[in-house]
């Protein structure tokens, strides 16, 4: 039987081809006047239609999949259901999704719209939520040039004219409550623009879990009932004070530091097995993850991110992603989580063109494209893509407890030229070459997560010169806890790189370190990125034969924990890699084998423990007054020596950068007494000769280096050590740290 409705009406013509920007004007109940109603459905691959609570059968529109009942509706519920029997025989039973108000309240969408909504995750994506007693799945998506948007997903065949969402408006916001759906389904959205009329299949932009790569859907959640166990870490940390406390980073990998038997990667939980107690005997402070927000590309090493709020399924769900977190913070380990919010790839189903429009991306691809790397610029100046962005940033440090966020590529955020060539780039409004909406944008991001993740850090990986990266907002800065010191990197690697024989002719490479040290909060970095692309491993980089290449990087582990600014070490440098990473595979554990690496490992996590317990080496790490030079002006011995100071307590640092040994080498010391060596990188126990001064050398009355007294050394070839005057502070706190580092 067929109604007297011609599906020649505008409306029904609309529904049917999948271009109705309001489905509820159509579907579900329509009061005719009286009791009477119309109760409309659409239902393909469906012979049969009813309403179980009244017994009434829908009539089809003739040539539709469009059923129809017309009659009094006095006892049919609020929110009725719906009978189907469907082409094979199978029938369903389900409440009615277009019989549900709009969810969504204005103010939220208000926020969202003002560029101020930072928990829009909560707005937008998928939700299991409960309506007037009924469960269901509510979905929304911002897609403002969208003619049409429907949820799709196995759920309705993948079919977008079964669950097209109501569009609210102005606001460029798409909602559906689709009643009866759980957790574990996997979606997208089916989307069509409307002037080009181009039909696109998107991920949900605030998915909270994904497919399994290659697989590119979303995956509807349930909310978190993960039981924290890190109360006392997170009281601690709201209450700490960052700024003069030691931080020492274990860069890593996930999918590369270890894998299974059979080379697969770990989940989250068996990474926390292995993980935390590896780091607690290394003596890190904090782990910093490489992004583990969803990514479509192996390759990309997360650094093309798809998803903003959700963790990798391929270490598996945001819970056990949250165990990890947990069972860090138990341990007394932090976990800095590396964030991507300078730009996104052009995978089909991800961010691009989201609507058919340049949403999420600049329109201008001088200004939206990224052409060295084929990724795409977040548009800034764009209220609700800063929603979007804060949103993100908050959701890690909140739903995750993440300590920090290390925010990559800031010059290509903070520079219109970045890497383009004259007329490749438009000019700000100034005419300048700063993006002054990204400059904006930053700023707000610090200014949020300080204040909304009490204790957490934001650091920027920034390679210019760009001002007051790490100061505070109200002081005219970007408002960043810290950023990484590539100046002191790159000069470091290559005054290192040198054969020792030239190194005199580059001491100014070292000994300009400190006349910036303190503009900015540093953090020291041998990262990830100084491991690959042909630049060789850190051991790779060290000139000599194996002997003096190992001397050399465990001098250089002994500068880089000694100078001023936080460390960070990127995995495999622990234990000296002698090849670049490769990420297809896990670390070449096996070295630990080998007395030589081994003895890396050992000095690394004996650095770790001087540097936690000393104060000298990391309480004023960001101030003048923790360093002072002895010596950085002898290039013909290429030896460079310095204080670091905590108030009175000080350790002296002497550092040889040759294959020489120098006997009776006289150091300046600030005041009397007894010195003692509590480090020496060329100890036995990692790998060295074991020279150097065994008992601790009374200092003499004999100015030198503007200091009242000096003393008398021998200083190991290739090589650093630390001496703390006997009875101090220092001298205390050493004692209790390693027998290892002090040559016997």
């Amino acid at each position: 039987m067929t109604t007297d409705t011609s599906p020649a009406d505008p409306e029904i013509a609309r529904l049917l081809a999948a271009r109705h920007h309001d489905p509820f004007a159509v579907l579900g109940r329509h009061r005719l006047g009286g009791e009477r109603v119309l109760v409309r459905v659409f239902a393909p691959r469906t012979l049969e239609v009813g309403l179980p609570e009244i017994g009434a059968g829908l009539v089809r529109v003739d040539g539709t999949d469009i059923f129809e009942y017309r009659g009094d509706g006095s006892r049919l519920p609020l929110r009725y259901r719906v009978r189907r029997v469907l082409d094979d025989g199978s029938v369903r039973e389900e409440v009615d999704p277009y019989c549900f108000p709009p969810l969504l309240d204005e103010a939220g969408m208000a926020a969202f719209a003002a560029g101020e909504h930072w928990h829009a995750w909560w707005l937008l994506g998928s939700h299991q939520v409960q309506v007037d007693g009924i469960d269901g799945m509510r979905f929304a998506v911002w897609a403002p040039e969208a003619e049409r948007v429907s949820v799709v997903g196995d759920f309705n065949a993948w079919d977008g004219r079964c669950h097209p969402l109501r569009s609210r408006g102005a606001s460029g916001i798409w909602e559906l409550f689709i009643p009866g759906l759980g957790v574990g389904e996997i979606y997208k959205y089916e989307i069509r623009n409307r002037w080009s009329g181009e039909l696109l299949l998107k991920a949900d932009p605030y998915a909270r879990q994904a497919e399994l790569r290659p697989a590119t859907a979303s995956v509807t959640v349930a909310a978190s009932r993960y039981a924290w166990g890190d109360a006392a870490w997170m009281q601690q940390r709201a209450g700490g004070d960052w700024l003069h406390r030691p931080l020492s980073i274990y860069e890593l990998h996930l999918g590369s530091w270890r894998r299974d038997a059979a080379g697969g990667f770990l989940d989250y939980r068996e990474i926390a097995a292995q993980l935390v107690p590896y780091v607690l005997e290394m003596g890190f402070t904090h782990v910093e993850v490489l992004p583990v927000n969803e990514h479509p590309l192996d390759e990309s090493w997360g650094y093309q991110t798809s998803g903003y709020f959700a963790p990798s399924r391929r270490f598996g769900t945001p819970d056990d992603f949250r165990y990890l977190v947990d069972h860090l913070h138990q341990a007394g380990i932090g976990l800095i989580l590396d964030w991507v919010p300078g730009h996104f790839p052009k995978d089909a189903h991800g961010l691009a063109r989201f609507d058919g429009s340049a949403l999420y991306e600049y329109a201008d691809q001088r200004k939206g494209e990224h052409r060295e790397w084929g990724t795409l610029v977040f548009n800034y100046d764009r209220n609700e893509v800063r929603s979007f962005l804060l949103s993100s940033a908050i959701y890690w440090l909140k739903e995750f407890h993440c300590d920090g966020l290390r925010v990559d590529a800031v010059a290509s955020m903070l520079y219109l030229d970045y890497s383009r060539q004259p007329g490749e780039w438009l000019p700000n409004r100034e005419g300048g070459n700063q993006n002054l909406e990204a400059v904006a944008f930053l700023r707000r991001l610090n200014q949020l997560t300080h204040a909304e993740a009490p204790g957490s850090m934001t650091i920027a990986e920034e390679s210019t010169a760009w001002p007051a990266v790490s100061r505070p907002t109200d002081q005219g800065g970007l408002g960043f806890s810290m950023k990484w010191n590539m100046g002191w990197m790159h000069d470091t690697l290559q005054y290192m790189g040198r054969d020792p024989v030239y190194r005199r002719h580059h001491q100014g490479l070292l000994s300009f370190g400190p006349v910036y040290a303190f503009s900015e909060n540093f953090v020291l970095p041998l990262s990830h990125d100084e491991v690959v692309h042909g630049k060789r491993s850190l051991l790779g980089r060290m000139p000599g034969d194996d002997w003096q290449r190992l001397a050399n990087l465990r001098l250089l582990y002994a500068y880089q924990w000694t100078f001023p600014g936080k460390k960070l070490l990127f995995m495999g440098g622990e234990f000296a890699q002698p090849w670049e990473w490769n990420h297809h595979d896990e670390l070449p554990w096996f070295l630990l084998g080998q007395p030589a690496h081994r003895g890396i490992r050992y000095l690394v996590g004996d650095l770790n423990r001087l540097y936690r317990r000393l104060a000298p080496l990391h309480r004023h790490d960001f101030e003048g007054r923790g360093f002072q030079w002895l010596c950085w002006n002898d290039a013909d011995n290429s030896v460079l020596a310095y204080l670091r100071r905590d108030g009175h307590d000080e350790v002296i640092v002497v550092l040889n950068f040759t294959p020489v040994p120098r006997a009776d080498y006289r150091i300046g010391v600030p005041r009397a007494g007894r010195w003692r060596e509590v480090f020496n990188s060329d100890s036995r126990f990692y790998g060295g000769s074991d020279l150097g001064n065994p008992l601790p050398r009374p200092s003499e009355p004999v100015p030198w280096m503007d200091q009242p007294q000096s003393l008398l050394l021998t200083l190991p070839p290739l090589a650093g050590i630390l001496l703390v005057r006997e009875g101090s502070p220092a001298d205390q706190a050493s004692s209790t740290t390693t027998e290892r580092g002090a040559t016997l």
